[in-house]
């Protein structure tokens, strides 16, 4: 007898520990399952959101068609919407069933001045006036992509909300591009406005299409992984003269070419590369409007990457220098106007290296790839300057194509191909799950 009550209690401890070994598998593997299983079924709206974001482009600060459709499909989803943030901006809070921190998920919505190319069903035919010239506007950098996979993502994971140990805050931003002159934008305008707060984000992810990247690929990098970027202008006052006469004036034109040539020592002969890289371009240079008259002044503008504030404090330096130094030795005169613009996207190392793991388990390990550094800049680092963030780069070019082949970003030919997008929504969501889990673990 004693030795059945023994086995009756064995029996029913081994039930006991079972169940609730099933219990806890059945917290983390199914919903993982679940996510895939979702994010396949919401693929076909994924592309049509994106095809008609891709043939209605909006440029920045002007977002109002787009931010509507994202308003209304959040609505429907149940989730709470804010409108009008950062301009145009939509926000989206997702409560989960369970305590748990808050992970912010965020999608770049503008399109650039460019007129596409691309022979598309879905071609923008948008035109509009852009610094005084007519253009196209065209998603001719993936923020349509973006988008629409941020909309499926929020999509499947407001069907798991009673699972969801934590909350997700989904941010729609405008004006990744920067915003119309005179006006604030972007990321660092909803920062300003609080996005990050109420509630506050305890961490942020990103990604970001790539057209010469394969797809199926997801690339990364901890710490600085991509450039702060500034924009500079300088303007070379002389004197005006007879273009016959050069002696009797100073020649701004001259003096404005030895201060481009100048400019390119800076990289190549102040700034510690085997530390750090950096770009100093000239992106236009005017000066005069007749054959036989040397102008008043000269005027060029350019760009600025650095990966680091040391770096970008000594190019800001040196340009100043060098443009004034250079002027004065001609008798000219240089007003040199430099403003910073966005900061390092920087990786957070120790939430990256927790995060790729996951990344690694959904694709597989041979298909996360680590990126050297990028020149390109991303506004996200705003972002990253308040909390912990993780950008990721999604790979959208078709299988097989060489890359050279392959458009980049910015240029009337860019496309992307729409197979990657079931992989973009996986990759949000599982991240943001795994973050859950482990910060409840804590």
């Amino acid at each position: 007898m004693n030795h059945q009550r023994k086995f009756a209690v064995l029996a029913c401890l081994l039930v006991f520990i079972t169940v609730s070994i099933n219990c806890v598998y059945a917290q983390v593997i199914p919903i993982k399952s679940q996510i895939d299983k979702l994010a396949t079924s919401v693929e076909g709206k994924v592309v049509k959101w994106r095809r008609d974001f891709h043939q209605n482009p909006e440029l920045g600060n002007r977002e109002t068609r787009t931010a509507g459709i994202i308003a209304a499909h959040l609505h429907a989803l149940g989730i709470e919407v804010q409108t009008g943030v950062g301009k145009t901006g939509v926000v989206g809070i997702l409560k989960g069933g369970k305590p748990g921190p808050v992970v912010a998920l965020r999608a770049d919505m503008d399109g650039l001045p460019v007129t596409e190319r691309v022979d598309l069903p879905f071609k923008s035919m948008v035109t509009t006036e852009y610094n005084n010239q007519q253009t196209g506007v065209m998603h001719a950098c993936g923020h349509d992509t973006h988008v629409a996979m941020l909309m499926g993502a929020a999509e499947v994971l407001a069907s798991m909300k009673s699972e969801l140990k934590g909350t997700v805050k989904f941010i729609f931003q405008p004006a990744e591009e920067g915003a119309p002159v005179g006006e604030e934008g972007g990321a660092q305008l909803m920062v300003k406005e609080g996005v990050l707060e109420n509630p506050k984000v305890d961490a942020i992810f990103g990604l970001h299409i790539n057209s010469q990247t394969e797809v199926g690929t997801i690339k990364y990098r901890p710490g600085a992984t991509m450039a702060a970027v500034d924009q500079y202008a300088i303007k070379i006052r002389g004197k005006q003269t007879h273009g016959a006469a050069p002696w009797s004036g100073v020649d701004p034109i001259v003096t404005g070419a030895q201060v481009i040539m100048g400019l390119q020592t800076i990289v190549s002969r102040n700034v510690v590369l085997t530390d750090n890289a950096a770009v100093v371009t000239v992106g236009a240079f005017h000066s005069g409007i007749r054959q036989n008259i040397i102008p008043e002044e000269s005027n060029m503008i350019g760009t600025i990457r650095t990966f680091s504030p040391e770096a970008q404090q000594l190019v800001h330096r040196r340009i100043n220098e060098i443009a004034s130094g250079i002027a004065t030795s001609a008798g000219a005169k240089a007003d040199v106007k430099i403003d910073i613009m966005y900061p390092v996207t920087y990786n957070d190392p120790a939430l990256t290296d927790k995060m790729v793991p996951t990344l690694e388990a959904m694709a597989g390990k041979d298909n996360i790839k680590l990126t050297p550094a990028q020149t390109g800049a991303e506004d996200f680092s705003f972002y990253q300057q308040k909390v912990p963030g993780f950008f990721y780069f999604l790979g959208g070019m078709t299988k097989g194509k060489k890359v050279a082949d392959a458009a980049p970003h910015h240029t009337p030919d860019f496309q992307i191909d729409e197979s990657c997008f079931t992989l973009g929504v996986r990759s949000l969501c599982h991240l943001t799950v795994d973050y859950m889990e482990q910060k409840n673990k804590k």
